[in-house]
């Protein structure tokens, strides 16, 4: 199967959690937003483990 999008984004939320997003789902608007926005990554899987690191580093709290 392949990807359409042009990668995988890693977004963080109002509660300080961080959510994995294809290229497809994230609006210029959330890209813009005062938010950490980290990416984009070329796989979903990549996103994952980086969303993990971030987790692990304080930046991202777990869900």
């Amino acid at each position: 199967m392949t990807e359409r999008n042009e990668g995988w984004y890693i977004i963080q939320t109002r509660d300080g959690s961080c959510e994995v997003l294809s290229a497809e789902h994230v609006s210029r608007d959330k890209l813009q937003d005062q938010r950490p926005v980290w990416g984009p990554y070329a796989t979903q899987n990549e996103a994952i483990a980086r969303r993990v690191g971030l987790i692990r580093s304080g930046k991202c709290n777990p869900v």
